[in-house]
């Protein structure tokens, strides 16, 4: 390869081939772990730089077995290392130009990096210059203009040759082709710089000859020398002794303000009499034109012809005056000028503004008609029909526009405002103007309506009924009741308060309290039924505002009976004893004696039943589960004691129950005629009044039975057809304001378990409950036995049954109607 190399590069009269051998014979300096090589610029890829195994005594094999690579601090991998010879080759074309410039030194540095072990070693490459670069100039054609009066003598600066080799290749001298008017004059101006120059030896003649061509030849000093050339020509100039004079000295144009760019408007034209250069005419724009009429308009340097270059305001400028230079090319230059009057033309490219002078307030919803709620401002900078505006907002808006004076407008109310429906309006301000096409802009502005105690609380019910059990525990929550109001802030707040009346002649506010700001009502103390069964509260709702406004509710608080109370027994009593006498004669169902006894309470915490619990001979006498009745069971025989004595139980059927004990004695005496079984009809011998109280008592009982019957068949028939279980409800007869009659309250009990147990029919004033009616259902015999106690003769038992009838939900099992009117 190396003998290849050689005879390509040492071929006669070349230097490249003198380099080549020095670079690859001459190691420079090894010692010190840095090797330097020399190699000329543009060497063949894959050409030999240096033995670098050898230079770093390595053996060829260690060279792959300890991973040697190059890595070129330069960036660009210019070398590389042939792995088989151990020789360190070109990779990339090399420049030194590009790598260097002008600098006389031209170094690359590489770093050698060995692995295992790991060793660093630095290798410098020099690239010399060799000459491969031809002087040259800038422009290969030069044109100088000189006057023919111009002095012998004077000197004219060339364009100097550029020659990017170093050394000996670079830059050595100029020639100049010859010419008897011209010589060539080099100047130097240190560092290397040399400028050529040529001087005037001998006067023009531009009648005798009006151009002179030149060549001027660049030198390099290499070997073989290069060069470069660049033609020069002379052209002799005419006297100018006449400025160009324009055919008018004032133009006027008009243009529209949207006329498109680079439209041209104008063409001025300007004459010189004078020949050559001198004749020939450029156009500018004045000196002392401003820049952004510059931005604006243009003149063509040759033919006079002016441009539009930018877009035209008729807002901001509405004309121009523009002044326009004629300058010939004489030497010395003559000129001559003229000016432009441009009047811009307005069109219609500006919608109109809307401008809101003054914020808009807030407006009370009671405000009159014709309250100013803002100042609105509108312009148009058009001109003309361009700038007539007019302004109108939405149909159906309780704001109208009313014109002040100059396009300023006065938005006020037109009508009767409501917060409550409308909080806030956004009015669109819609502004068009005159022109052709029109041209709008709409602008919104929200306007906030602040609100007015026009509203009073509202309950969502007029009446509420609630039902509380007694004995509750003091400070419990009866119910709670709430208003709302439409209005806001201070006039939407709302203060709860007991309009005071009277429960039994004492204050309501006795037996209630009610949180001012929840409308929570609480029991001031523990209820008793026996006591208070019903009471009404008058709830007032008042807001905040000024003046404030309220409304009122009614509560209706129904006291629910619990089984508190012991059965009292009547007769016998504790005053009158407890001694009774029976002759030893009685068979068995002698009417011996009876027990009566009352319960507090109500409903079946009041159903008492009788039954013996201890006796001196149990098997003599019994006693009426409900009638408390007490008759023998046998006929008295000899054998019985005289002094019979019976505990009786009295107990109710609450839950838990509540029961007493009453003590009877009977004597047994011989000899009796008169048996307690004849008592009732020798002390009450009906008289004729009598009789026909009893007659119509007999009816009205009968009455009762029935209609109970029809009513617990109606009962029967609904648990039949429907399935579905239900623990209670509840039949109310009330309108939309609530109960129609305060007086009469109905209540049906049924057993959830089985038959039906108990009914109960209240009739007269809520507070007494004075009368009523109790049909009850023996448990023994629980859909035949019928007890009649307390019989009403005021219950309108048809309005009962048309109640139970239109209202009683299906599978229900306990009904408490309110309210049923007689």
């Amino acid at each position: 390869m190396k003998s290849l190399k050689l005879k390509e590069w040492l071929r006669p009269g070349d230097l490249r081939g003198l380099i080549w051998w020095l670079c690859i014979f001459l190691c420079v300096n090894t010692s010190g772990a840095q090797i330097r090589y020399i190699v000329p610029e543009e060497l063949n890829v894959g050409s030999v730089v240096g033995l670098i195994a050898k230079d770093l005594r390595l053996e060829i094999a260690e060279i792959s077995d300890r991973k040697l690579r190059i890595a070129s601090v330069a960036g660009k991998q210019y070398f590389s290392v042939d792995l088989g010879k151990g020789e360190l080759v070109v990779s990339n074309r090399i420049d030194r130009e590009n790598l260097c410039g002008q600098s006389e030194s031209c170094l690359l540095p590489l770093e050698v990096i060995i692995e295992d072990p790991l060793q660093l070693h630095r290798v410098e490459v020099e690239i010399q210059d060799i000459n491969d670069n031809a002087p040259h100039f800038q422009s290969s054609v030069r044109t100088l203009k000189i006057a023919e009066h111009t002095v012998l003598g004077k000197r004219f600066s060339l364009e100097n040759a550029q020659d990017p080799d170093v050394g000996e290749n670079a830059l050595k001298s100029y020639t100049l082709s010859k010419n008897e008017h011209f010589s060539l004059n080099i100047n130097d101006h240190g560092e290397g710089r040399k400028v050529p120059e040529i001087v005037l030896e001998k006067a023009l003649d531009r009648e005798n000859k009006a151009t002179h061509h030149l060549l001027l030849t660049a030198l390099d000093g290499g070997s073989p020398v290069k060069s470069g050339t660049s033609q020069i020509t002379i052209v002799v100039l005419d006297i100018n002794d006449n400025s160009p004079v324009f055919e008018r000295s004032l133009y006027m144009v008009s243009l529209y303000e949207n006329t498109a760019l680079d439209t041209s408007f104008l063409k001025v034209e300007a004459n010189d009499l004078d020949d050559g250069p001198n004749s020939e005419i450029e156009y500018s724009l004045g000196d002392h034109t401003e820049p952004s009429v510059k931005a604006l308009f243009d003149v063509d340097p040759k033919t006079g012809e002016m441009f539009l270059k930018a877009t035209l305001d008729y807002e901001n400028t509405s004309s121009y005056r523009i002044e326009i230079i004629a300058k010939d090319k004489g030497v010395p230059e003559m000129e001559g000028q003229c000016n432009i009057q441009i009047d811009v033309v307005d069109v219609n490219d500006n919608p109109p503004e809307i401008t809101i002078t003054s914020k808009p307030s807030p407006v009370r919803e009671d405000a009159p008609k014709g309250t100013v709620v803002a100042l609105i401002n509108a312009r148009d900078p058009d001109s003309g029909d361009n700038g007539k505006m007019t302004l109108h907002i939405p149909t159906g808006s309780p704001f109208i526009l009313i014109p002040s004076f100059s396009n300023h407008y006065a938005l006020v109310t037109n009508s009767v405002l409501d917060r409550e429906a409308f909080p806030e309006y956004s009015i669109e301000i819609t502004a068009t103007d005159a022109g052709s096409p029109p041209l709008g802009s709409r602008k919104t502005i929200t306007i906030c309506i602040l609100d007015v105690n026009d509203n009073p609380p509202m309950f969502p019910y007029t009446e509420y009924t609630v039902y509380v059990s007694e004995n509750n525990t003091p400070g419990f929550i009866v119910c709670s009741v709430s208003a709302s109001d439409m209005d806001f802030a201070d006039n939407a707040k709302i203060s709860y308060s007991i309009l005071d009346s009277k429960v039994q002649y004492v204050s309501v506010s006795s037996y209630i309290y009610i949180n001012s700001e929840n409308g929570s009502i609480y029991s001031m103390h523990s209820f008793d039924y026996e006591k208070v069964k019903v009471f009404k509260i008058v709830v007032q709702a008042k807001d905040h505002g000024s003046p404030s406004l309220s409304s009122n509710t009614t509560v209706h608080v129904f006291i629910l009976d619990q089984n508190d109370n012991v059965p009292a027994v009547i007769y016998p009593s504790a005053a009158t004893g407890s001694h009774q006498k029976m002759p030893r004669s009685a068979k068995a169902g002698h009417l011996a004696t009876k027990v009566s006894a009352v319960d507090a309470d109500s409903g079946l915490n009041a159903w008492i039943s009788y039954r013996l619990s201890e006796a001196t001979d149990l098997s003599l006498f019994s006693v009426n589960l409900y009638t408390g009745e007490v008759r023998t069971k046998r006929a008295v025989s000899e054998q019985d004691d005289s002094s019979q004595r019976l505990f009786i139980e009295v107990k109710d059927n609450g839950d838990p129950a509540q029961s007493t004990t009453v003590t009877v004695n009977i004597l047994l005496e011989d000899g009796l005629h008169e048996p307690i079984s004849d008592f009732h009809k020798k002390t009450a011998e009906p008289s004729k009044t009598t009789s026909t109280i009893t007659f119509y008592l007999i009816i009205s009982l009968a009455s009762v039975s029935v209609l109970s019957l029809l009513t617990f068949l109606i009962l029967v028939m609904k648990c039949v057809r429907n399935s579905m279980n239900s623990s209670s409800c509840c039949i109310r007869r009330a309108d939309s304001n609530g109960y129609k009659n305060p007086n009469r309250n109905l209540q049906i009990q049924l057993n959830t378990d089985g038959p039906i147990k108990y009914v109960e029919v209240l009739g007269g004033d809520m507070l007494s409950q004075s009368q009523s009616f109790r049909s009850c259902l023996s448990p023994m015999s629980e859909f035949s036995d019928f007890t009649l106690v307390k019989p009403s003769s005021t219950t309108d038992f048809k309005d009962m049954i048309n109640v139970l009838d239109a209202s009683l939900p299906d599978s229900a099992w306990t009904f408490e109607s309110q309210q049923v009117r007689p």
